[in-house]
């Protein structure tokens, strides 16, 4: 297309100055999104920073407040206490009425009436309610009181054509089988022991994810050879302890259970790191091993916090999941939004430049045309 000098024109200005001006606004917003999709990104495998991320967008003094009442309200003294733990680290503060009525509750769940009561009960059925209870749970198995307990229940269930729950039956023999090496090692095999009890109390209680359960199941039955284990659990009984731990030996192939164990251990860590019910509340959240180690790093740095930390913010403190397509997506959303900007600005400037100069050769072309006009004709 020509003007009417007979040069070829340049496109629009105005439409290159809007498109320039809407890409402008458009990297203003995606952009601040691109780069903080880029730092979680280099975060994906640090849940401490994961969790650190996550409670900048989500905790205050409110959400803190809140969360107490509700677990006050539901007698769980130990989460409430997280709360206020996590609220001091980060600096929120909290009504000093409510920290009171914490330490209060903290108290009353620590007397020796309620501790005798929780140890009695977590000995006997194997279902812990604090960490007393789990004490007594732990004791039991780690005397295999618990674990033939558990076996042989399942293995008369067995017997008499009841339904058996094979993962509580599984993780008790597997139990019976390492705890003689957790005695001959002088407690080094501590951890995966410990976490095996946590699992059967999460099974038994109703905490172990879906996705975990099924995990366990798979592990199981490459380590237990169940036709054997069953039929000779059920014909042991609780005061024959040998008769059990020999059927668990022989049926449990320990060479076998290295991820269940690498599992068990992390469990156990948690648990010795941020207590028992963080550790349930673990079982409860993760979907794999792999979450499971992620939490116990988390506990280790995080202690006491973990519980309150995990309540608030899911599974955002372990992992990315599904978010990791979307936090890619702003990325390379970010980079062609600012390339597209770049190469706009680029164009509306050449064309500045280019009708600038035009304007330029035009006056001149005007005043070199005036002054031939006005000479004389022949001069």
């Amino acid at each position: 297309m020509r003007d009417r000098d007979g040069l070829v024109a340049p496109p629009r200005l105005a439409w290159v100055l809007v498109a320039t001006l809407a890409l402008g606004i458009t990297a203003a917003w995606v952009a601040p999104r691109g780069l903080e999709a880029d730092a979680l990104l280099a975060i994906e495998n640090d849940p401490v920073a994961l969790a650190d991320h996550a409670l900048d967008r989500s905790f205050d003094a409110a959400r803190a407040s809140r969360e107490i009442e509700e677990a006050l309200a539901a007698g769980d003294a130990d989460l409430a206490n997280s709360f206020v733990e996590l609220a001091q680290a980060r600096q929120v503060a909290l009504d000093p009425a409510l920290t009171a009525r914490v330490a209060a509750a903290v108290a009353e769940a620590s007397t020796l009436t309620h501790a005798a009561g929780s140890f009695a009960r977590g000995l006997v059925s194997g279902e812990p309610d604090d960490a007393v209870g789990f004490a007594g749970t732990a004791l039991g198995d780690l005397f295999v009181f618990g674990d033939i307990r558990d076996a042989v229940r399942e293995g008369m269930r067995y017997a008499n054509g009841e339904p058996v729950d094979e993962i509580v039956l599984g993780l008790a023999c597997v139990g019976l089988a390492i705890t003689a090496g957790t005695y001959a090692t002088l407690g080094a095999g501590a951890p995966a022991r410990v976490g095996l009890t946590v699992a059967k109390a999460a099974r038994r209680t109703g905490r172990l994810s879906a996705d975990l359960t099924q995990w366990v199941g798979r592990s199981l039955r490459g380590v237990v050879d169940w036709g054997r284990l069953k039929t000779a659990i059920a014909g042991a009984s609780l005061a024959e302890p040998a008769v059990a731990i020999r059927a668990a030996r022989e049926a449990v192939k320990l060479e076998r259970a290295g991820g269940l164990m690498r599992a068990a251990r992390s469990v156990g860590e948690i648990e010795a790191k941020a207590g028992t019910r963080a550790a349930l509340d673990a079982l409860k959240l993760a979907q794999s091993p792999r979450d499971l180690a992620r939490v116990a790093r988390l506990a280790e740095k995080s202690g006491g916090k973990t519980r309150a930390i995990l309540k608030t913010v899911g599974r955002g403190a372990i992992a990315l999941s599904a978010a990791l397509l979307d936090l890619g997506l702003w990325i390379v959303g970010a980079l062609l939004t600012l390339l597209g900007f770049a190469a706009s600005a680029k164009s509306a400037t050449e064309r500045l430049t280019a009708r600038a100069i035009r304007r330029r050769k035009r006056r001149r072309f005007e005043r070199a045309r005036r002054r031939l006009a006005g000479m004389p004709a022949g001069g």
